[in-house]
């Protein structure tokens, strides 16, 4: 190769890099820039209840804050019923980071982070301000972080309200439990309660407690006024009985693949937006509330409120010494947050 050739083609080679280090260039610029503007991101959110459910409207709440303050940049889309499959199919696509975000109740994260099951626990807190003293607390938070392991990150709380007994047959006081078949969910500590109060109880689908209350397989269940009245329960379980033995908190959870992708800023952003809709959420709880107990009273639901409950907390005692082991941090942080 003459030296002609060699001029040539060493030219080429530093032109050739050239163009190539100013691309390389140009890109790191643009990714700077991307990352400074922020990422653009379309996300889901999970949610087994009705559109109009009050939990459900704490989760659009949460949306909304979440597109006002990423200016449009960050969206969460909400499917409410179920559209995006059951609880526990749910949770498994959360996990892998299919589904980014889901509202579930804090009792099935349990199998997650055993403190959860707490709240399965009866009558472990006072009444209502008692549980958010300690949900709001560090104890609080940190069965939020602590579910983090299992590839998913609590973000708030919610409240799904107070549990209590309802039948088909009068319900005055806790002798008027005994005997009575009694639904339950699937849960141990619920089982044992009902059975320590006396009663029979009787695990199904949450889906077939209207067709077993019509038909008298079994004579009454358990839950709060708003899904009392949202299942229809009342039509034919016209006694309840306000004991409140469970106040078990709804858990708003994004999955920790989608949250190892958001910057520290965007993941303080959807923090801060899950717990700024937590009062939102509380305001609807409370009217929702209102209305259910509004319309099963004119539906002729003979409501009894429970004035004595240390009979109803001293059976339950062996529950309670039984289960307490497990979780003795946490119930000595919820009787702290009794003071």
């Amino acid at each position: 190769m003459n030296t002609k050739k060699i001029l040539v083609a060493a030219l080429s080679v530093v032109v050739t890099a050239s163009m190539l280090l100013t691309g390389c260039g140009q890109n790191d610029s643009k990714q700077a820039d991307a990352k400074k503007d922020g990422a653009t991101y379309k996300f889901r959110l999970a949610e087994s209840n009705p559109a109009e459910h009050p939990v459900t409207l704490g989760d659009k709440k949460f949306a909304e804050l979440v597109a006002a303050r990423s200016n449009g940049r960050i969206t969460i889309e909400v499917f409410p019923g179920a559209q995006l499959g059951e609880e526990k199919a749910v949770l498994e696509q959360v996990q892998l980071g299919a589904i980014e975000f889901t509202r579930v109740s804090a009792s099935p994260l349990g199998e997650f982070n055993k403190q959860m099951s707490v709240f399965s626990l009866p009558y472990i807190f006072d009444n209502e301000d008692h549980m958010w003293k300690f949900l709001k607390g560090e104890m609080g938070e940190k069965m939020l972080n602590d579910l983090q392991p299992s590839r998913m990150k609590g973000l708030s709380y919610y409240t799904g309200g107070a549990r209590s007994f309802y039948s088909v047959k009068p319900l005055t006081s806790i002798d008027s439990l005994k005997g009575l078949k009694i639904r339950v969910m699937q849960n141990k500590i619920n089982m044992e309660m009902v059975a320590a109060l006396g009663g029979s109880a009787t695990p199904m689908p949450a889906g077939e407690i209207f067709s077993a209350l019509q038909t008298g397989v079994i004579d009454g269940a358990e839950n709060n006024y708003p899904t009392f009245v949202a299942q229809n329960h009342y039509q034919s379980a016209k006694h309840y009985i306000i004991d409140a033995h469970q106040r078990i908190p709804e858990v708003l959870l994004i999955s920790k693949v989608a949250w190892d992708k958001l910057t520290p800023e965007d993941q303080k952003l959807i923090k801060q937006a899950a717990l700024d809709s937590v009062d939102y959420q509380r305001e609807v709880w409370a009217k929702t509330e209102k209305e259910a107990e509004a319309k099963v009273r004119a539906a002729g639901v003979t409501i009894t409120e429970v004035k004595d409950l240390k009979p109803w907390q001293a059976a339950v005692k062996p529950v309670i010494d039984k289960y307490g082991t497990d979780f003795k941090e946490v119930l000595d942080g919820i009787d702290k947050a009794r003071k």
